[in-house]
């Protein structure tokens, strides 16, 4: 398993932030990691969470405090900083080279990328203020803003753009960027060391950069307009084939986002500061903090500890939240999934028919929508409802049904055995499901092993309070199920790329490969939506996953913040740098 998985899947926890599209295997901008989007005339669909439909339940537009005098001192107190929690980050704070998720929530305040996209997924200027793409969807250009610079002051040029996407295509590069998949002209001659440059990538003057590609890709817009890394910086020690010293770099990033990173003190906080040198203008917080020790959410909101928190829109949680009487309560509905990660490497699992046995014998409705009080929606499809690529015509909801699961059971060869315990070639029928510590993830065990055990299925959990270990033992490959949701998706390629790029091993459907490529192939919109609704009917079927929800939450936040808005693929941080304080 590719080391990515940590940034492909953030754990669904309750409470837990999803600040921005935290590293989808992209390798794309940090503040919209999602990386393929549509051209900006083709996303009028994208309306994100302005459709109550799409709401929390109870709640559908944005709550004002009622009474800020309950405002407790400790964040009265407060008056150049906001702190708001995060889980885990590992310190690898350069972009490309994260080990997590959590670590692109740190990155996309420090880096900001070429090219942003609004609320709508609709591209728009970051560092460059403007682009051109050639009428074949060949050639790129970008005009970088003049007079850019890093955090240290340092400029900001077309060079700098040029060597990021060149280290991208280093031969020992396995971090989880998209730019090496797009078939630069000449990238192929330079990762295999067979030449010093990438024939595609021309620098033109200092503000002006292009690149050219050997065939169309639908997402290449975003993907290039991606985080940009100091040459001078990361670039001093580089030498072709040789990128292991900028694993060393991650703990210290030298980016050109709004914030600059102060001090990380592992298991409690990272602390940054305003960056001067922002292209938009030094943010208007000076402070800013993720907290990072473990503690009860609730408890750090209530007392003013935390700013800023979000949990699952329950009817219950709104009506407490309410109460406290000092935060404002957003309504939201991520663009992201979450799904049972399935270990397809165990002889078991790589049979389809037990697949599908797993998903019909859980009573998903239970786990993600009744104990949510209706707070989320059972997935069947790697799309969230609000992309304009959902569908739900030819696809098998995969209703609860033991009989049909015990049907499919002996269908694969598995027989109960005396003990009751199927059985198959003399091997007991066993899952090994990994979890993390929550209260989604003990209603999960608690549902899945009496569902399971019933099949003739046993059933063995197993919950990490960590976040990185669960990660590791991922990657060690000791397990048969895992939790876990993706980040936040613009482009409906973004959330199918984890069953073409490896991060899924063990499923390997040319079919499904040939539509992935067929869906990248062209700009049009409805050619597209036809071909993600084959994808999605096709994956639907083959089950590489198990998709098991949609989530719905509700944001609390500190009512003195001013001028915080949350986007469908930005998360927070596009409007941070224009938080404020009021007295």
């Amino acid at each position: 398993m590719k080391k990515s998985i940590a940034t492909l899947s953030t754990v669904l926890i309750a409470g837990s932030l999803l600040l921005s599209a935290c590293g989808s295997n992209t390798g794309t901008n940090s503040a919209n990691q999602a990386g393929a989007i549509q051209p900006a005339a083709n996303n009028a669909a994208n309306t994100g969470t302005t459709d109550p439909a799409a709401a929390a339940p109870g709640l559908t537009e944005e709550v004002k405090a009622s009474d800020m005098s309950k405002l407790p001192e400790t964040a009265k107190n407060r008056t150049d900083t906001i702190i708001v929690g995060l889980t885990d980050p590992s310190g690898a704070f350069t972009p490309y080279f994260q080990q997590s998720g959590y670590d692109g929530n740190v990155s996309s305040l420090l880096y900001t990328p070429l090219v942003k996209v609004d609320n709508k997924g609709i591209p728009v200027p970051g560092l460059a203020e403007s682009w051109e793409v050639t009428a074949d969807n060949l050639t790129y250009t970008y005009h970088l803003r003049k007079d850019l610079k890093f955090s240290d002051g340092t400029p900001l040029t077309a060079d700098d753009v040029a060597f990021t996407w060149t280290i991208l295509h280093d031969k020992s590069y396995d971090g989880d960027s998209l730019v090496n998949t797009l078939l630069v002209k000449g990238g192929a001659a330079y990762k295999a060391g067979t030449a010093k440059s990438i024939e595609g990538i021309k620098v033109i003057d200092p503000q002006t950069i292009s690149v050219t590609l050997e065939k169309p890709n639908a997402s290449a817009l975003i993907t290039f307009g991606s985080d940009v890394l100091s040459k001078a910086y990361y670039g001093k020690d580089y030498k072709q084939g040789q990128l292991e010293y900028m694993k060393k770099l991650s703990g210290s990033p030298l980016g050109n986002g709004p914030y600059k990173l102060e001090k990380f003190i592992p298991g409690q906080e990272v602390r940054m500061i305003a960056n001067e040198n922002y292209f938009d203008g030094k943010p208007k917080t000076e402070h800013f903090i993720y907290k990072t020790a473990e503690g009860d959410t609730w408890q750090y909101l209530e007392t003013g500890e935390v700013d800023y928190a979000s949990f699952s829109a329950t009817q219950e949680n709104i009506d407490k939240l309410k109460g406290l009487g000092f935060v404002n309560l957003l309504p939201y509905t991520p663009s992201n999934y979450g799904y049972l990660q399935v270990n397809l490497e165990h002889p078991a699992l790589k049979d389809k028919k037990v697949r599908q046995a797993l998903t019909y014998g859980l009573d998903r409705q239970s786990i993600y929508v009744d104990a949510n009080q209706g707070a989320g929606v059972v997935a069947n499809i790697p799309a969230s409802p609000i992309s304009w690529s959902y569908t739900e015509e030819g696809i098998n909801p995969y209703k609860f049904d033991q009989d049909k699961a015990k049907q499919l059971l002996d269908e694969a060869g598995w027989k109960a055995g005396a003990d009751g315990i199927r059985v198959k070639d003399g091997k007991q029928l066993s899952i090994h499901y990994l979890g993390s510590k929550s209260a989604t993830t003990d209603i999960f065990i608690a549902v899945a092993k009496e569902n399971y055990e019933a099949l003739g299925i046993k059933f063995e959990p197993e919950v990490f309070a960590d976040f990185n270990a669960l990660v590791s033992k991922v990657e060690g490959g000791d397990y048969d199920l895992v939790s876990f949701s993706t980040s936040l998706l613009t482009d409906p390629s973004d959330g199918l790329l984890p069953f073409v790029d490896g991060e899924i091993k063990g499923y390997d459907n040319p079919k499904f490969k040939e539509l992935y490529d067929k869906g990248l192939a062209t700009s049009n919109i409805d050619e597209r939506k036809a071909v993600y609704k084959e994808l999605y009917a096709l994956v639907n079927d083959d089950l590489p996953v198990i998709f098991t929800s949609y989530k719905k939450s509700v944001y609390a936040y500190n009512g003195r913040i001013q001028n915080l808005s949350v986007s469908p693929f930005n998360g927070l941080s596009s409007s941070l740098p224009s938080w404020t304080l009021s007295k």
